[in-house]
């Protein structure tokens, strides 16, 4: 079918879905167009006065507990089993001051022996473990949240709602507190929430308010609020409410961190150098609803380092943003449905303070100063971003110690979003400045999204299209850039179907775009039935297909279709699955596809075939591994990857990382026509060490090398939270490049430190 045919079918599907069961749905509930007032029907939880006699200590044994006025009784289950009884019942509390949140978790367990835990590390990935979620929708818009997750050894973690509750910003960092206690009858946690590091809407007496909680030997998982397949705990569209809450007291609301930081450089052939420096971080509520912030002298010196890849394409990779200022509020920045690192993304922040030639190999660029205010009022949410960033010259970046000038540079983004409806929404995004001085960067755009998650009562149905445009000076062709996006994201079935032009003249200089100069495809469909088989948990059957055309939209420039007929997830955790890939790329130029590899321009289709396996994480031993074989354009290629875990206690976590790609393409002879065999090569091996002495300090130790750069690369971080408002890092990062000769040659050492403490007024 050709793409224009594709297209006018699709639209017309989505408009008729709109038209007829769909429009109910997104319209605005009855109840809330005639006044604030939430629906009855929510449940509600009931907070209680919280008095300075709470410990922080996990144990539920004061007064206070025991006369809270309501309480959760239990949860149902969503897994393995929908609407059913958990295996041990999950009783939840709140109390509420002025200043803060305390919610109490009781986990009873039959086998408290088989508790899964093992983290506690801050931030740590808890999927795989025994814990509890909540989600606080503090603005009651039905859109936003803050999540805060907790496990039996008192690990936490903290992000915010993003991509409309389909998922969480893990990167986002709060003060507040957690301790966790086992039992015989099970574990239990008290988990502080201090007001001042949650945005909230003014004169609310009741927070939209959700529960999770998971036994990962069971893979069980039940929730209070909306327990269904289809819906997800970050959609606070689907949320209860924790009602009685008390005014709440930002006080001055403002909290002023200063740091201070010491660095101890040592450079290849050069003398050791010493350095000092201090950053200012000030932030300030105005009113409950926006948090404005202000930066000077900034300084990332404890943000983790990113984790290679190997990369086979002529594109480049991608690396999340972990820098803290950018963070806050990253959510009120997303712009457009269906637009993530594979097609666009308008507004990127690592493009601030951040430069060089490709994506993994850029080196920070001094910020002077910077101010941010985002947060939500109403029924609008509002971000607003500039920076302010130094001159340096001859900046060092690139493996082969190449150079460049960056001027002084003003960069900046604004975005306005609008709520309408029940959970839908439109905007408008604008982006200005351009970290290599380029004059006249300009990005700006609108969006629209139309949501619903009670599509044929309970299903979630999405549609969004958006706009933008680019300019800059000595910039030239087509800078216009739009799509759309229909969604059909549900726990059975899962569909979604994408298109967007992107002009060879879209080139934002605050955005990330991998290609440009053509027309994208997108389509994607999973059928995951859960059949009632007591040692088979849910079945994973994928089709998909990307398609970049043209601009003219009727030659295609590259494509890959993925079929995944098996991939099983066993009642024990276990899964494994088998795939096959058709792929096609017409590279328009000859391009390096590794060191000292190049291939020539032309039409290249190939198969490739894939089998994967990985055993459950609740083991103290856990692995993980995949081998991929078939065509790779002109030649052939080999993949084999694989993970091993091992966690002999909760103090300790080891993992062994590996990759190895070989095989061979026909790339041009030198000086001679014709084509001759060139080998390919890529390795990427990690070893990670995690000490987990509490949630309050831990140390770990992560160590790369590939064989593209010939450089092995160790960071080692110690953190000690000192206390809920101050902490101290101590970092450690050494480079070492293997010589053609098999030698190891020292490249560079950093030893920065770092305390930071953040007074709360």
């Amino acid at each position: 079918m050709k793409p224009e045919r594709f297209a006018i079918w699709s639209l017309l599907l989505a408009a008729l879905m709109l038209h007829g069961g769909a429009t109910s749905a997104f319209a605005a509930d009855p109840a809330e167009e005639e006044g604030d007032e939430p629906p009855a029907n929510r449940l509600r939880l009931r907070a209680g006065e919280l008095t300075p006699a709470i410990r922080l200590d996990g144990i539920l044994d004061e007064a206070e507990w025991q006369s809270a006025p309501d309480s959760i009784a239990s949860l149902v289950t969503i897994e393995p089993q929908e609407g059913g009884v958990p295996v041990g019942r999950t009783v939840v509390k709140v109390l509420a001051s002025a200043r803060e949140l305390v919610i109490g978790v009781r986990c009873y367990d039959p086998d408290p022996s088989g508790i899964v835990s093992f983290s506690k590390a801050r931030d740590s990935d808890l999927t795989q473990e025994d814990h509890v979620i909540v989600v606080l929708d503090t603005y009651q818009d039905d859109r936003s949240g803050f999540v805060f997750a907790v496990n039996p050894a008192g690990a936490r973690f903290d992000g915010i709602v993003i991509e409309r509750g389909e998922d969480v910003n893990s990167n986002w960092d709060a003060i507040w507190e957690a301790r966790s206690s086992r039992d015989e009858s099970g574990w239990s946690t008290e988990i502080r929430l201090p007001v001042q590091s949650m945005g909230f809407e003014g004169g609310l007496d009741a927070w939209g308010f959700n529960i999770q909680r998971r036994v990962q030997r069971l893979q069980e998982t039940s929730r209070w609020s909306s327990p269904s397949l289809d819906q997800e705990i970050y959609q606070t569209s689907g949320s209860g409410l924790l009602s009685e809450l008390p005014e709440f007291d930002l006080g001055l609301g403002l909290s002023v961190r200063p740091a201070l930081v010491g660095v101890r450089t040592q450079p290849q052939g050069r003398k050791i150098d010493y350095d000092g420096d201090a950053s200012l971080d000030v932030t300030k509520r105005i009113g409950s609803s926006f948090l404005s912030s202000f930066t000077v002298n900034t300084d990332f010196a404890e943000t983790e380092v990113d984790v290679r890849q190997i990369n086979l394409t002529r594109f480049d990779p991608f690396f999340p943003e972990k820098r803290t200022f950018f963070l806050e509020g990253a959510d009120i920045f997303e712009f457009g449905l269906g637009l993530d690192e594979e097609s666009l993304l308008p507004f990127f922040s690592r493009r601030i303070g951040l430069v060089g030639r490709a994506e993994d190999d850029q080196v920070p660029v001094p910020i002077n100063v910077g101010a941010k205010i985002n947060g939500r009022t109403g029924d609008t949410s509002l971000g607003a971003l500039v920076v302010g960033t130094r001159k340096a010259d001859q900046l060092v970046v690139g493996d082969e110690g190449q150079t460049i000038d960056v001027p002084q540079a003003t960069q900046g983004a604004f975005r306005l979003k609008q709520d309408v409806l029940e959970e839908s929404a439109f905007g408008m995004l604008f982006t200005f400045g351009d970290q290599l001085g380029r004059e006249g960067s300009v990005t700006g755009g609108m969006d629209v999204t139309l949501q619903t998650s009670s599509f044929m009562d309970e299903k979630n149905l999405l549609f969004g299209a958006w706009g933008l445009f680019n300019d800059r000076k000595g910039l030239g062709g087509d800078k216009l850039a739009y799509g759309f996006q229909a969604a059909y994201p549900n726990d059975l079935l899962d569909v979604s179907l994408s298109s967007m032009h992107i002009g060879d003249g879209f080139d934002p200089s605050l955005g990330f775009v991998p290609r440009n100069d053509g027309h994208l495809w997108k389509f994607s469909s999973e059928f995951n039935p859960r059949p009632a088989m007591p040692w088979l948990h849910q079945m994973y059957h994928e089709a998909s297909m990307s398609l970049f055309n043209d601009q003219k939209n009727d030659r295609w420039q590259s494509y890959d279709a993925l079929i995944k007929p098996l991939d099983w997830l066993l009642a024990t955790g276990d899964r494994f699955y088998v795939q096959s890939e058709l792929i096609g790329d017409r590279p328009p130029a000859e391009f390096e596809l590794v060191a000292d590899v190049d291939l020539p321009r032309g039409s290249y289709e190939w198969t490739r075939y894939a089998a994967g396996a990985r055993s459950a994480d609740k083991r103290r031993i856990s692995a993980e591994g995949l081998y991929e074989t078939g065509n790779f354009y002109n030649g052939e290629l080999e993949t084999v990857s694989g993970r091993v875990t091992v966690r002999p206690s909760a103090l300790i976590t080891l993992q062994a990382t590996g990759e190895k790609s070989s095989g061979h393409v026909l790339g041009p002879e030198d000086d001679v026509e014709g084509y001759v065999r060139r080998a390919v090569a890529e390795e990427l091996y990690g070893f990670e060490l995690q000490l987990n002495v509490s949630s309050d300090l831990q140390f770990s130790s992560l160590t790369q090398y590939d064989t593209n750069s010939r450089e092995m690369g160790s960071n080692n971080r110690l953190r000690w939270t000192f206390n809920p408002n101050g902490d101290l890092f101590v970092v450690y990062n050494h480079n070492a490049l293997r010589t053609l000769k098999n030698r190891w040659e020292f490249v560079s050492s950093q030893l920065p430190l770092k305390i930071q403490y953040a007074w709360r007024f």
